[in-house]
């Protein structure tokens, strides 16, 4: 499932491509993906202006100007794709991906079209004014490259939850947005096994387990995201951070920690696999 990064890096794309053009258009293939497309969908979105495409989490928000907001989950399998504008193929209806779902149609000319194989995805249409009530969005912690995210926060957070501090990264009503990936790489980054029981963290390790997060996702999305199965940019390009994995799939290869010759293990944690250092994780 897409994390922060490659969410964010999504949105990125369509902000470049979308934000500030009007929808003349959008072709509804499939009416259910996770859930049923709202009745309203068409009628609250065509002949408005997307004003701002904004993340929260792993869900994408894209506000309109007549006060509604589109909120997307790509879910597993779920990305966009740009047709119709300078640099890429015209969208051909009649050779249309089986898998597009949504098309929209910009006032400009551009296409964009939600493509998503396993149908897991999730496109809802809310007024602005519910946004911080929305249920998938009013439970999310805080944003870890926000300024709500920092020692003080985490050590707090820690203190109170008995479960492994790896369980623990992966809570999003704690930090919104951490997937498997990304706690693994962060983890060991910190030098913290995933096995530690999050009470256990010290102030000091909570404040390199900070740092830690923040460098590693801002350095994914610098790439361009993880590029693991389905993952796709919106101009079709391959995130390539999994070039950069010191852990996460790197089972039974030599630690990169330059001060440790001991091998990443990997190990199952509610039903995840978790790569670690034993030796230089503790």
């Amino acid at each position: 499932m897409p994390e922060l990064p490659e969410v964010e890096t999504v949105r990125k794309g369509l902000q470049q491509y979308m934000e500030g053009q009007s929808i003349g258009k959008i072709e509804v293939f499939t009416s259910k993906l996770r859930w049923e497309l709202p009745e309203s969908f068409e009628k609250n979105l065509i002949n408005q202006t997307i004003t701002t495409i904004a993340r929260r989490g792993k869900y994408l928000i894209l506000e309109v100007s007549n006060g509604h907001c589109l909120i997307v989950h790509l879910g597993m399998t779920g990305s966009f794709a740009i047709f119709s504008t300078n640099g890429f193929p015209k969208y051909d209806n009649c050779r249309r991906d089986k898998h597009d779902h949504v098309v929209f149609h910009l006032g400009n000319g551009t296409v964009i079209a939600y493509n998503d194989p396993r149908k897991f995805g999730i496109m809802n249409l809310i007024p602005e004014s519910e946004l911080s009530i929305y249920p998938p969005l009013k439970t999310l912690g805080v944003e870890p490259l926000g300024n709500g995210f920092d020692e003080k926060y985490l050590k707090y957070h820690l203190d109170r939850r008995s479960s492994p501090v790896k369980n623990f990264l992966l809570d999003q009503k704690i930090i919104a947005g951490i997937g498997n990936i990304y706690a693994s790489e962060a983890l060991w980054r910190a030098g913290i096994s995933p096995r530690r029981k999050a009470y256990r963290i010290s102030q000091k390790k909570a404040g390199l387990l900070v740092k830690a997060i923040r460098d590693v996702l801002n350095e994914a999305i610098k790439s361009g995201g993880s590029t693991l199965r389905n993952y796709r940019s919106v101009a079709g390009n391959l995130g390539y951070f999994q070039h950069q994995f010191c852990v996460y799939d790197q089972e039974g290869r030599p630690c990169n920690n330059e001060n440790c010759d001991g091998q990443i293990n990997r190990i199952v944690q509610t039903g995840r696999s978790t790569f670690y250092c034993p030796s230089c994780q503790k």
